[in-house]
């Protein structure tokens, strides 16, 4: 790889370290919590989504998603077990004073009014409706709580906020002389998706192949190092002048400096987060996915098109390409601009997520960890941010700026690029299953040097660190998606869960097996010198001659 071409893949690859996301739904929590409005007798209902399906003149049609109240009777989960009944407009609008209208078993709709909540619902139960839809004066949803001084409220029919814009399509179809009836359900999400399962497969694929390719170029490298050994009885060369392929090593300093810079990129995403900034990441990532897909398929086809991948020509700025570089290049370039174009289709995730782990792994080979020390402040620090930024930030900023960042919230669209995602598929409330790039390239510096540690050792699978490393990395992300199951599709931090398996496992077996101290400085094993052992063999042969 040439020197621009390496120059854009470390800018990308910065990029990328510094957005360390979280694992998360993006349809939203079904169960909220709010500290603020405490339960009491009579107003302890959870803050639930709500699917209100609609149908008019007996035809299917639009579904909107509303909040239930925190009074009122629960709503049922299954959509088998809700009732469709007809749909009323109030009358007044606002139901702060008993309804006008003729009800039996009706849900009315009411404007959000200068009233309490609860006025309103006591007022529509008391003319015998059946559920009260209170529709917003605003886009956002808004939770309906209970005032302090209500202490015995007798609530039995269900009341559900809905925004202004659902509030509008629904006005606009009762003021139409149409029969218009609804249906109020709140599904639960299943605990496990199959999605979950193909995003583990895809995180722990993506860190194997990386681990592979990285320790192969190892191999070869030093293979390639003691053949110049060898060649050179004479005169030992200055190995500190070898080229290594294009690889950079990171150090504390940079492992340090990581969450300072991290933490100040990440500020200015959350602050600057809109339209126009989403698509300059849409730019970058694509960039970077260019490079990720080229590097992987050169490497890939090399194997059957070895005299094209050997073959060079000066190109103007980008200096010496291969001929098989040439030819994969277009292919890389319009794939990556018709996903930018259409990455707003239902099935775009999956040229997001081929871009992606190309990405990834081109990262892997480049960026390497040279020792378990620095992998072990990597890691320490990214665990640090992660948990801050998930959890504590909370407190500063009344939001998680991590999860805020990564589902694009202030963006107006689906979230940032830089995240594999799959479409959850049995779940009734849609959205996606996600995990970002640095829960898996983090992690993955740490486990691709514990293969490189293998291989030039002969250490085999058992005996080695990279199989213990990489079933503590599958592991640690179980344990994260049974945490987000647990906690009603919360955002949980992965790296709160993958770091302790992952750096504990090795740090354990290193300890236990006495390979730590070699782990910690050198990070890798004390091979003898070639140029050495022929003067050995050579010393040998001479004095059996004698």
């Amino acid at each position: 790889m040439d020197f621009q071409s390496l120059c854009r893949v470390i800018f990308v690859t910065a990029l990328i370290s510094l957005l360390c996301r979280p694992c998360s739904v993006t349809a939203g929590d079904i169960v909220h919590d709010d500290d603020l409005a405490p339960k009491k007798p009579g107003c302890e209902n959870d803050f639930v989504l709500v699917k209100v399906q609609t149908w008019v003149n007996g035809i299917e049609d639009a579904e909107f998603v509303g909040v239930g109240a925190r009074f009122g009777t629960t709503i049922v989960s299954k959509e088998k077990n809700a009732n469709q009944r007809r749909l009323i407009l109030s009358d007044p609008r606002d139901c702060c004073s008993r309804p006008k209208n003729k009800l039996a078993n009706d849900i009315i709709m009411v404007d959000r009014g200068h009233c309490k909540f609860t006025t309103k619902a006591n007022n529509a139960q008391a003319a015998h409706a059946s559920a009260v839809l209170i529709i917003n004066n605003q886009k956002e949803l808004y939770k309906m709580v209970c005032e302090p001084d209500e202490t015995d409220l007798d609530i039995h029919i269900p009341a559900v906020m809905l925004p202004q814009d659902a509030g509008a399509s629904l006005e606009k179809m009762l003021t139409s002389n149409s029969s218009v009836s609804v249906q109020l359900y709140s599904p639960k999400r299943p605990l496990v998706d199959i999605a979950e399962v193909f995003l583990w497969l895809m995180a722990v694929g993506t860190i194997l192949c990386a681990s592979y390719w990285s320790a192969w170029s190892a191999r070869e490298a030093a293979i390639e190092h003691d053949k110049l050994l060898k060649d050179a009885l004479d005169e030992i060369p200055d190995t500190r002048h070898v080229d290594s392929g294009g690889i950079v090593d990171i150090n504390t300093t940079s492992a340090v400096l990581f969450v300072v810079v991290a933490s100040c990129f990440l500020v200015m995403l959350y602050k600057l987060m809109s339209y126009w900034f989403v698509e300059l990441l849409v730019v970058l990532f694509c960039i970077g996915g260019v490079e990720g897909l080229q590097t992987c398929l050169v490497a890939l086809l090399s194997r059957w098109f070895k005299h094209a991948g050997e073959s060079y020509i000066k190109v103007p700025f980008f200096g010496a390409l291969s001929y098989l570089t040439l030819a994969v290049s277009p292919f890389c370039v319009a794939f990556a601009v018709v996903w930018a174009v259409y990455r707003n289709v239902s099935f775009a995730w999956i040229g997001q997520d081929i871009l992606g782990i190309a990405l990834i792994i081109t990262v892997l080979q480049i960026v390497h960890v040279p020792n378990l020390k620095v992998g072990t402040v990597l890691l320490s620090c990214a665990f640090l941010y992660d948990i801050f930024w998930v959890f504590v930030s909370k407190k500063l900023f009344h939001e998680s700026v991590m999860i805020v960042v990564a589902r694009g919230d202030k963006s107006g669209e689906d979230g940032i690029p830089m995240l594999l995602k799959i479409p959850r598929m049995f779940d009734p409330w849609g959205g996606y299953s996600i995990i970002g790039f640095g829960d898996i390239l983090l992690p993955g510096l740490l486990i691709a040097f514990s293969f490189r540690y293998d291989w030039l050792a002969n250490k085999t699978l058992r005996a080695g660190y990279f199989l213990w490393a990489m079933i503590a990395y599958g592991l640690g992300l179980l344990v994260t998606y049974v945490a987000l199951n647990l906690m009603d599709g919360h955002g949980q931090p992965a790296l709160l869960y993958i770091v302790p398996f992952t750096l504990g496992t090795f740090l354990t077996l290193g300890r236990k097996r006495g390979d730590l101290r070699v782990l910690w400085t050198r990070g890798e094993p004390e091979r003898p010198c070639p140029h050495i052992q022929l003067e050995h063999q050579h010393s040998e042969e001479l004095n059996d001659e004698k």
